[in-house]
């Protein structure tokens, strides 16, 4: 697990005539994320070509540094690669190549591609890469560069196409090492990120992008020595059509599916030559990640758990007692709302996008204790809500949208036990009101739950925009037509309400929010790499096969997985309801509070919001002043906790992004670690 950054010229003479400084170039662009790469770092360049890559490694497979350094050149001298991830069964792979002839210099899983590629082609290969992954491939025959990301997006991988060509890498912070890139806002990523849901592919920053989950973004030189673009499709969330589904389904096999599909993507996961942990909430997800695991390895496992000085999201009983019952070394760390605000701009360094609940803090502060205590890599549970139906928006849609049949009693209780369930997430996971999006009716047929509450902020960043932002995206703009025109109708036609429901979730929540602030980006930020088991793609493939009335059965969120753990969990939690894991907003607790407001007088005073011209400054006045008020509803005041998390976000990245010279800093970088070209 790595960083990759790169560079490809319109102009082959931009780097020919400039070696060295495009050489130093990319080792900057390595230097500035060298939280994700403390390891070693590498660069390769094709001068002729006009291509270089560049690379800072976490050594997990193959600790020998000479020989598995990255980027990867083929024996050939045609191939150039790099990646930043994890394939999984490349054991078995590789002995299959070398019966066939191949060759390989390293016992690193990533040196696969170039045995795989030239025997199948990109398209042809990527079936057989399995795992957690982003990487890029240049090809000198067809004068080509690759870049190609993990099918749930678990890996994060950025590109923009400046004057002089294409500039790609792991985090946006590495693209903005390199001088040729603009540093700017856009006034459409500024509102999403105000309102949290982002549209796919996109970040807060003007002409970059990022390269969605499952897709292939190339960019080939033309006969005028231009470069084009293309993108393509290899993989997709692909759900049964609804009348494909089974109506009377072999329970006990599909219980029996899950358990097997579920131990392969944990043992292939606890593959590595250093020590492997487990992340340790009080849910099903983590717990059943964290049996398994301890079934299947010969020595106790680590376990991490975050706690909260907050009874009402606080899980460390039940995790205290799945780590006893697994016999784990348990480490529990547990923090006060002093610590998430103290560490707030820091995260949002390394998210590279606002957040609307600290839980991101919490993850952060965790990786930080798990590389203290030695360890590089962790197993965790996300995943599981997506495929199983476990959020309580899912159980919304669910009995608006896919239980017209029930008679009225039973629709009665099932009504009863959701809107006793969902107090403590309305405002945030809920929204407080029904949210009703016309782009989304039109192309999902409702408006899913899970945008809802996202969408609902419109109000407020509509205000909140500086008249400058306001006018460049206009008063007509629409922030769910912009996400729902992302969505592949082709996946959604004919679908169960649930299947869509889970479609749109995976395409915005999954890889915006849970995959990025809530995974990498928290865990890389402390060297730490996180293995998602449920997101393996053989699991999901037999996920998106099991009946919703399996998913979530009698008002029961993740029913068959729930059945095929019941041996690995602990009673209480076989039982328990889906909890939210959230850190608790900061208006539920005075210290917290406090430590929000010290930060909002350093960021949202007068001076700041004008100076950085992203804000409104009397609408972030009035903002806070609404929160104050005392006839506001608790649901309300989450949503606003969200809205000045997202306040102070969007000052902070100008801080970190716009305001700092970022080349400079890179430079500064490089050359204290005595990283040179």
């Amino acid at each position: 697990m790595c960083g990759i950054g790169g560079v490809f010229f319109h102009d082959p003479n931009e780097l020919s005539d400039s070696q060295q400084q495009v050489s130093q170039t990319l080792v900057n662009m390595a230097a500035i994320m060298q939280h994700r790469g403390p390891d070693g770092f590498g660069y390769q360049v094709f001068p002729e070509q006009g291509v270089g890559f560049s690379h800072a490694r976490l050594s997990i497979i193959d600790l020998n540094e000479d020989r598995a350094r990255q980027p990867f050149i083929s024996s050939d001298n045609k191939l150039m690669f790099a990646n930043n991830g994890e394939f999984y069964d490349f054991q078995r792979i590789r002995a299959d190549l070398t019966a066939q002839g191949a060759r390989f210099a390293s016992k690193s899983d990533s040196e696969l591609v170039l045995a795989l590629y030239p025997r199948f082609g990109l398209e042809g290969m990527l079936p057989h890469l399995r795992g957690e992954f982003a990487f890029s491939l240049y090809d000198k025959d067809t004068d080509t560069l690759h870049l190609v990301r993990d099918r749930f997006g678990v890996k994060p991988l950025y590109y923009t196409e400046t004057e002089k060509g294409v500039v790609f890498g792991s985090e946006l912070k590495v693209l903005f090492a390199n001088p040729d890139v603009p540093r700017e806002f856009s006034s459409e990523g500024l509102y999403h990120q105000l309102i949290q849901v982002m549209v796919p592919g996109t970040t807060a920053f003007k002409d970059i992008k990022q390269v969605p989950p499952g897709h292939i973004v190339s960019f080939q030189r033309n006969s005028q020595g231009r470069l084009e673009r293309t993108e393509r499709t290899y993989w997709d969330v692909n759900f049964p059509l609804a009348h494909e589904h089974d109506d009377n389904p072999d329970e006990q096999a599909y219980i029996q599916g899950v358990r097997e599909h579920l131990l392969e993507a944990v043992q292939q996961r606890l593959t590595a030559d250093v020590p492997v942990g487990c992340y340790l909430s009080g849910g099903i997800d983590s717990c059943s990640i964290l049996g398994l695991a301890a079934a299947a390895s010969q020595h106790p496992l680590k376990a991490f758990t975050i706690g909260f000085d907050s009874a009402n999201y606080d899980e460390t009983p039940i995790a205290k007692e799945m780590a006893e019952q697994t016999e784990a070394d348990h480490h529990v760390m547990t923090l006060d709302g002093s610590q998430l605000y103290s560490h707030f701009e820091q995260t949002l360094w390394h998210t590279e996008r606002t957040i609307y609940n600290t839980l991101g803090v919490a993850k952060y502060l965790m990786s930080q204790q798990v590389r203290e205590t030695g360890y590089k890599i962790v197993l965790t549970g996300e995943g599981s809500d997506e495929l199983y139906g476990g959020y309580p928006a899912f159980r919304k849609d669910m009995f608006l949208h896919g239980l017209d049949h029930l008679p009225p009693e039973e629709r009665k209780e099932w009504q009863a036990a959701l809107e006793q369930s969902n107090k403590m997430v309305k405002g945030a996971m809920l929204a407080r009101e029904e949210f009703v999006s016309e782009a989304f009716v039109e192309k999902v047929g409702f408006t899913p739950s899970c945008v809802q509450p996202w969408l609902s902020c419109a109000p407020y960043a509509d205000k909140l925009l500086a008249p400058e932002h306001q006018a460049a995206i206009g008063a007509d703009y629409d922030a769910g037509a912009a996400i729902a025109e992302t969505l592949d109708a082709d996946m959604l036609a004919e679908r169960h309400p649930l299947d869509k429901a889970q479609y749109v979730w995976i395409k915005t929540m999954l890889e915006g929010q849970i995959l990025t602030w809530g995974g990498d980006r928290v865990d890389m930020a402390n060297s730490m790499e996180a293995r998602p088991p449920f997101l393996d793609h053989h699991l999901a493939e037999h996920a998106f096969k099991i009946p919703p009335h399996l998913r979530i059965k009698g008002n029961k969120e993740k029913w068959v997985l729930r059945e095929a753990m019941k041996g690995v969990l602990p009673d209480t939690l076989y039982h328990r309801e889906k909890f939210a894991f959230m850190a608790p907003p900061a208006h539920t607790d005075e210290v917290k509070w406090k430590a929000m407001r010290k930060l909002a007088d350093r960021y949202l005073n007068k001076e700041a919001v004008e100076q950085a011209g992203l804000l409104d400054f009397e609408q972030v006045e009035a903002l806070f002043a609404l929160h104050d008020d005392p006839a506001i509803t608790a649901d309300e005041q989450v949503q606003l906790d969200a809205v000045i998390n997202h306040m102070l976000g969007v000052q902070i990245l100008h801080k970190f992004f716009v305001q700092t010279d970022v080349p400079a800093e890179a430079a500064k970088r490089a050359q204290a670690l005595g990283w040179e070209a």
